[in-house]
């Protein structure tokens, strides 16, 4: 592989929704680059980013995947992310191995779900976003009104960086060019706009500007382009048909000349210290001269490759038989193989730089968003993490055969470790094995990958819903716990209040003891009982949660003070100060998108509404279809893809995201109280 700087690497991921055509998108720009002989087609099962059998299967992308390509003299590292919101956790990880995000629009459907999400996912993460409109060739687009759209959901500072020529044969690119053929708007106006957006950015630019009015040259222009892309001040629109070609050689040219390069980006989020206690901004240098500093924002578990951890070089040079610590790690491990991927392949390379996307094999220590670095100064830093869409979509899974259980927990182990947005679950009072993830289509390809590549055989059923507990006031609780049997006995006295928490805030188990009533080698005891009492529940077996636990006062005594007394005193004392705290039972809100034709939404809406669902907003969209955006209890909607297949002849979908936990109605909470058997408690 040829040889090449930091400065002349570009990091861009592929975002949007699903059927944009992003996977055509890298196709089309490998082809154009000479990275590959020939275009292959999603639907062929030909191109090099779905390599997987699952997602030839599907006819489109289910995870992210990575090619590189050199154009015009700069290297690109190219991520290749899912649309669909199911896969959403996929192209959320990508955006931590980037400078760049190209969010893909089809022309056709316009503005769509993931479109929002990744937009504002990309600025919070302050990457450089670029709009690329594909598809432009397709018939009945209107290209004006999606741009007008555009704006209108993203800001002004949207502005045109190339245009459509000869009915979408052609574009012509508008920055060095004040004159020319285009299908709408006219390029010496897109001209003026995108001019006068860029020199704003520098005074003595501006200045020059107005005293002469000529335009800047080119590379006047750069700095200033690239301070926009930082800012968030410009999101540059482009247009293109990977189908075609159209525009194709021009976006090379965009990312080669305009795409910032590592030391251009906005430096990525490090921190040193430990979450919860006090941290310090980081700053990562892209000098290869530096010690290695590498972020893992991907791991595949690979049947022939083992466990593979992909990540972005941030700092040094890390090269193959280097070593390397995982995080706070004391060992560190050496660098056996070090590979850059080309879809399914492994390209072993010696080196890789600042700004690099790499991988490395069989290194079990090595996880999800870990830190990689080559000397302890660099111990205790972190990664700002990204904000994934919580996991809601549940099912209770248990394996046909007996025997299989602990195949079946070390395969959801892998399935864990690959996916940001999987989790899995094991209740302890009804013994379910629960996965989740974000919808019904991400469950259904789990599903088939361990049926498939594991052959493992699976019985489903839907799940307890996640309920939780808490309270909503003060109160206090206590324990003495005495035993005697013979011997030497248990003593243990605890005395505590709880107090209410913000939702979402947890638990806080505070020492206010004094005087050494309650010895200190006993306070993790007390605190153990606490946690026990919480995780079973006391009014309706859920865990109890957004509370602080105060331990003031207890006793002990000389010779039977245990630590098991200590444990169920804690335990009891938390459930007496709940069952006066005015306990109440909280269920999960998902936030709701569901699209479907026209003619289905006041079934849809009342449907809804009937399950104690909140209706936010309709919107119609493109192709006589219309958009819900709604609140609704996750209880309610247990069977919602099989209900909204009749209700719109299998024409609808939706996606849902957790939102918020709120308390049940009265009649529900009985309900499930009265269901409840607590343990049996010791005397």
């Amino acid at each position: 592989m040829a040889k090449y700087s930091t400065e002349s690497i570009r990091a861009v991921a592929l975002v949007g929704h699903g059927g944009a055509g992003k996977t055509t998108l890298a196709e089309a720009l490998l082809f154009k680059a000479g990275a590959i002989a020939a275009k292959g087609a999603v639907e062929k099962g030909s191109t090099v980013c779905d390599f997987d059998a699952q997602e030839k299967s599907a006819g489109h992308s289910l995870y992210s995947a990575l090619v590189n390509f050199a154009a015009e003299g700069v290297h690109v590292h190219l991520i290749d992310t899912p649309g669909y919101p199911d896969f959403a956790g996929q192209a959320v990880a990508a955006l931590a191995g980037v400078e760049t995000a190209l969010v893909v629009i089809n022309a056709q459907t316009g503005i769509e779900l993931a479109t929002e999400r990744m937009m504002r996912a990309a600025e919070a993460r302050g990457l450089a976003r670029m709009i690329v409109i594909n598809k432009i060739d397709a018939d009945n687009v209107d290209l004006p009104g999606l741009v007008a759209d555009i704006r209108e959901a993203f800001g002004k500072q949207c502005l045109l960086l190339d245009l459509p020529a000869h009915g979408s044969k052609d574009v012509v690119e508008v920055l060095e060019h004040d004159s020319g053929d285009a299908d709408f708007d006219s390029v010496a106006h897109a001209h003026r706009e995108l001019i006068d957006q860029l020199v704003e950015e520098d005074e003595s630019l501006l200045a020059q500007y107005l005293d002469d009015g000529q335009d800047p040259s080119a590379a006047d222009l750069h700095a200033p382009f690239e301070r926009a892309l930082r800012a968030g001040h410009l999101v540059p629109i482009l247009f293109v048909s990977a189908r075609t070609g159209a525009g194709i050689g021009e976006l090379l040219h965009v990312l080669a000349s305009l795409a910032p390069n590592p030391a251009e980006g906005n430096p990525p989020p490090f921190y040193r210290g430990e979450p919860g206690d006090v941290t310090e901004p980081f700053q990562a240098v892209p000098d290869g001269a530096k010690h290695v500093l590498a972020h893992v924002f991907k791991v595949v578990v690979d049947p022939y490759m083992g466990k593979v951890g992909v990540f972005r070089v941030h700092q040094g040079t890390m090269k193959k038989d280097g070593q390397l610590f995982v995080g706070d790690g004391k060992r560190p491990f050496k660098v056996a193989h070090l590979y850059q991927l080309q879809g399914k392949d492994y390209v072993e390379v010696d080196e890789l730089l600042p700004g690099d996307i790499g991988a490395i094999a069989k290194v079990e220590e090595i996880g999800f968003d870990c830190v990689l670095h080559d000397s302890h100064d660099e111990d205790h830093i972190h990664l700002k993490p990204l904000e994934f869409p919580k996991p809601m979509q549940g099912l209770a899974v248990e394996t046909r055969k007996k025997g299989d259980e602990q195949r079946l927990f070390d395969i959801l182990h892998k399935l864990e470790l690959e996916d940001p947005c999987f989790e899995v679950e094991r209740h302890p009072t009804t013994h379910e094995t629960v996965i989740r993830g974000l919808g019904e289509m991400h469950l259904r390809h789990k599903l088939e990958k361990m049926a498939s590549q594991y052959k493992l055989e699976l019985d489903t059923r839907p799940p307890q819903i996640p309920y939780r507990e808490t309270i909503t006031g003060l109160a206090e609780g206590h324990c003495r716990h005495k035993k005697q049997s013979g011997g030497a006995g248990q003593f243990g006295e605890v005395y505590l209040k709880i107090e209410p928490l913000e939702r979402g805030a947890g638990f806080e188990f505070v020492d206010h003891v004094k005087g050494g009533v309650i010895p200190g080698v006993f306070m993790p005891a007390v605190e153990k009982g606490v946690r026990q009492a919480l995780a079973d529940g006391v009014t309706a077996g859920f865990p109890v949660e957004d509370l602080r636990v105060i331990v003031y006062d207890g006793k002990t005594h000389a010779v039977d003070g245990k630590e098991v007394a200590f444990v169920t005193a804690g335990r009891k004392a938390t459930i007496e100060a709940i069952r006066a705290a005015g306990p109440i039972v909280l269920e999960p809100i998902v936030g709701i998108e569901i699209v479907s034709p026209e003619g289905a939404i006041g079934d849809l809406t009342g449907d809804l509404s009937s399950r104690r669902g909140h209706i936010t907003g309709t919107n119609p969209r493109s192709g006589n279809t219309a958009s819900i955006t709604g609140e609704v209890p996750l209880a309610e909607i247990a069977d919602y893809a099989s209900r909204l297949k009749s209700m719109t002849g299998g024409q609808g979908a939706y996606s849902i995201e957790f939102a918020r936990y709120a308390q049940v109605p009265p009649q529900v909470q009985q309900k499930l109280a009265a269901a409840f058997r607590p343990r049996e408690e010791e005397e």
